[in-house]
């Protein structure tokens, strides 16, 4: 019967629309339920008086499979790349300083001390050994290179990618290259050649990728390509065992006038880590307790659009991060006009600033007012701005990203030994393999393959 075979997708952001479109893909019926009135999760692009504005992320990284989905739904005219030469600086000493992208930059750089710059010379001609327990990145990085480079390069790099505290950020769960090259070659330097492909092999580097018309069009698209299987303003109150001799799960849904329960053979829970614990507590108390041993960081967006004339320099590059030993409460500022065309009318400037993570959760609880003009105030500083923006928008996310905090491998690792004990229930998100989009695809790929050979063998 046609209920033997369906498959329920709960949660429509990335990962949920990448897992039901996959699902389609390999011909299996699929339901994906978001409870908002719309999907795209924390992606979504604004308008406002000829600016346009990102609300969470702000690009991504054109790997492979994101690529190969972006022609799979025919809007790789619509793809834009940024410059992969546009310089990213980061604040030091309330100046903006270059930041080295090589390993030959770095050594000539200004901006670290001399013993800094050694460090990375000699790296590669030193074998360190890792502790055996786990390390977190600040502790890995004083180790291996020094406090400076851990307070002035990766140390906000941690900031804008993770929103993260590098004192509790696990090196292994993070940044498992980096400690796997540690630990095969007692190098990272040295790991990161013997990872190079030969010549001839391999691609260039991923770039920096958006769209035209922002990152709703790659969300816009998934969502046209799966047509009434999506269904939005659907919140789902429980999960539960179908009645004994029945094999699969009742999905009780509620909203856009109805109450109803879907049998679904297999579920995938493609909702942030707190709400794939609550809907998966009456199925197995032991997933759900794992689940919610996951943290997440608040962020605060500050979106503001300028006349480039405010600027005593128009911004010209990726933009800046910001450490916390500058005193400020902005994580980083992306320059999205620089970036990306199309982002702000003829002599204007669009900018987002980052403000909050796990270093200063209390930004997000202040009013979208307070935080717009902290953000304004701190980019006038940074940047010499005069007066204030023409247009600003804020966002604020109290639960965006999940940490990979000390612990994150194992917590990962009981959730796939439970999961095995709970055939047809799968997870998807950005709290498996890592937040970037492209991650999140590729996971959500994996586990709707799954789910679909799931279903099959079950049929």
């Amino acid at each position: 019967m046609p209920e033997a075979t369906h498959i329920v997708v709960i949660g429509a952001g990335i990962s949920g629309l990448a897992c039901a479109y996959r699902l389609k893909c390999l011909g299996a019926r699929v339901t994906l339920l978001e409870s908002s009135g719309q999907a795209g999760g924390l992606i979504a692009t604004v308008d406002r008086d000829g600016f346009l504005f990102e609300s969470g992320p702000q690009s991504f990284q054109g790997t492979p499979a994101l690529l190969g989905l972006v022609g799979e739904l025919g809007i790789e005219g619509e793809l834009v790349e940024a410059d992969p030469r546009a310089p990213r600086y980061v604040l030091r000493s309330g100046r903006l300083e270059k930041i080295p992208m090589s390993p030959p930059a770095l050594v000539r750089s200004s901006l670290l001390g001399v013993g800094s710059r050694w460090r990375i010379v000699s790296e590669p001609f030193r074998h360190s050994k890792p502790p055996s327990g786990e390390e977190s990145v600040a502790d890995f990085v004083r180790r291996k290179f020094g406090q400076e480079i851990l307070e002035y390069l990766v140390s906000p790099f941690v900031s804008g990618v993770y929103a993260g505290d590098p004192e509790k950020l696990s090196l292994r769960a993070a940044f498992p290259t980096l400690d796997e090259w540690e630990r095969q070659f007692g190098s990272i330097v040295r790991g990161a050649i013997k990872a190079r492909p030969a010549s001839g092999e391999g691609g260039r580097a991923a770039s920096l990728c958006s769209f035209r018309g922002g990152l709703r069009t790659l969300v816009r698209a998934l969502g046209k390509s799966l047509g009434d299987s999506l269904e939005t303003g659907s919140c789902v109150a429980s999960l539960s065992p179908r009645r004994q001799g029945e094999r699969g799960y009742d999905v009780d849904v509620s909203g856009n006038g109805r109450n109803e329960t879907i049998a679904a053979s297999a579920a995938v829970l493609a909702t942030p880590a707190y709400v794939a614990a609550r809907l998966i507590r009456p199925v197995s108390p032991s997933l759900a307790q794992t689940l919610s041993g996951i943290p997440y960081a608040p962020v605060a967006v500050a979106a503001a659009g300028y006349y480039a004339r405010q600027f005593a320099e128009t911004p010209n590059g990726f933009g800046f991060l910001v450490p916390r030993s500058e005193g400020l409460r902005t994580l980083g500022t992306v320059w999205n006009s620089s970036l990306f065309a199309g982002r702000a009318p003829a002599g204007c400037v669009t900018i987002t600033s980052f403000l909050g993570g796990a270093t200063d959760p209390e930004v997000v609880e202040k009013p979208d007012e307070e935080i717009a003009a902290l953000a304004n105030k701190e980019n006038r500083r940074i940047s010499a701005i005069e007066g204030l923006p023409v247009v600003s928008l804020t966002w604020r996310h109290p639960k965006a990203l999940p940490q990979y905090n000390l612990g994150h491998g194992h917590i990962v690792r009981e959730l796939r030994e439970a999961q095995e004990r709970v055939p047809g229930v799968y997870f998807a998100g950005n709290y498996l393999e890592g937040p970037a989009i492209g991650k999140c695809v590729e996971q959500a790929f994996r586990t709707a393959e799954a789910a679909d050979a799931y279903a099959r063998r079950r049929t």
